[in-house]
């Protein structure tokens, strides 16, 4: 391997609020990168703990650092404001709550340049929190190692379809992005589920991407563990549902009338799967569960459509013949199945 290829600049955008206690794993995780031609960018966004002071005092200590100090702003505001100053040819993302395998950019970036793709993704490892002690979860660590090129309309397929091998979500913290591939492409700011529309956007510009199958970044869940309340039935029509209604105009304009209808049909999933959860909140989220019903009774034309394609399932067709007719009795019919088919196939 030609080591001398390998020169180009990696600028990591760390948006940091309130972290004090999280941000020396995260920073030793960047700092002891195997790959070290980085640009650290922190973003104190209006930090009212000792941030501010940690970010300086790293920036003190090591010249690839570069911090920017903010009024609050918000997660997609703070990531904005790094894009604005990186000179990376390559761009990364680490929240300050959460941490990298040392090898990371290493392996992305080295992908990249060997199969000429703009954009690198791998797997990510969830992490329980527990006062303040983390819990490995066991779920995503699961990989192969291999290295899978993949073309426009593969990477989109994998995104919006699942696969049963390859994890590829929406999250930018687990991929590299070519500057020239995300030019002029930023987060909303105000709004959260911000990684929807800026990972589509670049989805559908790239020619070609890379899929690593390993976990390599450490993802914190949610710390404050809930999980149905007020907040998350708000963002979730505030935010979520918008932008996932964005992302099936943007792809159906910027790819093909075939993939916008099957992003069009992977997202009326989401909803049945979403209003399931609901109905299972009760009371708490029972006016969210009517909402969901709402939307997708006002798709119901263009559901027919889809629905009536080849993209289909029968066992989906079906589910949503028994939702549109009656939302309640669907929510009944799953719980029956996973109560008592889901055990059966599980002991076999």
């Amino acid at each position: 391997m030609q080591t001398e290829k390998f020169t180009d600049v990696i600028s990591i955008i760390v948006p940091v609020y309130n972290m004090e206690q999280y941000l020396e794993r995260c920073m030793r995780s960047i700092l002891d990168q195997t790959y070290q031609r980085l640009e650290i960018i922190l973003v104190d966004d209006g930090s009212t703990d000792r941030s501010p002071q940690l970010c300086d005092a790293y920036a003190k200590k090591d010249s690839r650092i570069k911090v920017v100090h903010k009024t609050n702003g918000g997660l997609s505001d703070a990531r904005n404001a790094g894009l604005e100053i990186a000179t990376g040819t390559y761009i990364g993302y680490v929240d300050s709550d959460d941490w990298i395998e040392l090898d990371m950019y290493e392996r992305m970036y080295k992908a990249c340049v060997e199969n000429g793709a703009q954009l690198a993704a791998c797997r990510y490892v969830s992490e329980h929190s527990a006062e303040h002690a983390y819990q490995h979860s066991k779920e995503e660590k699961s990989g192969t190692d291999s290295v899978v090129a993949l073309s426009r309309e593969e990477l989109l397929r994998i995104y919006l379809c699942g696969h049963n091998s390859y994890v590829i979500y929406n999250s930018v913290w687990s991929k590299l992005f070519h500057r020239d591939l995300v030019k002029n492409i930023l987060f909303p700011k105000g709004r959260n589920s911000e990684d929807i529309m800026y990972t589509t956007r670049a989805f559908c510009r790239l020619e070609k991407a890379v899929y690593i199958d390993a976990g390599l970044y450490h993802y914190v869940l949610d710390r404050e563990g809930s999980i149905m309340n007020v907040a998350k039935g708000e963002r979730m029509f505030w935010d979520e549902i918008p932008f996932w209604r964005e992302h099936i105009t943007h792809i159906r304009v910027n790819v093909s009338e075939e993939f916008g209808d099957l992003a069009a049909y992977y997202f009326w999933r989401r909803l049945l799967f979403y209003y399931v959860d609901m109905k299972r909140a009760k009371k708490q989220g029972s006016a969210y569960a009517k909402r969901l019903v709402g939307e997708l009774r006002a798709d119901k034309t263009e559901i027919a459509r889809v629905y009536a394609s080849g993209i289909v399932s029968k066992g989906d067709r079906a589910r949503m013949r028994l939702f549109l007719f009656c939302p309640s009795l669907y929510a009944a019919v799953v719980e029956l199945y996973e109560k008592l088919v889901i055990p059966i196939r599980q002991k076999r």
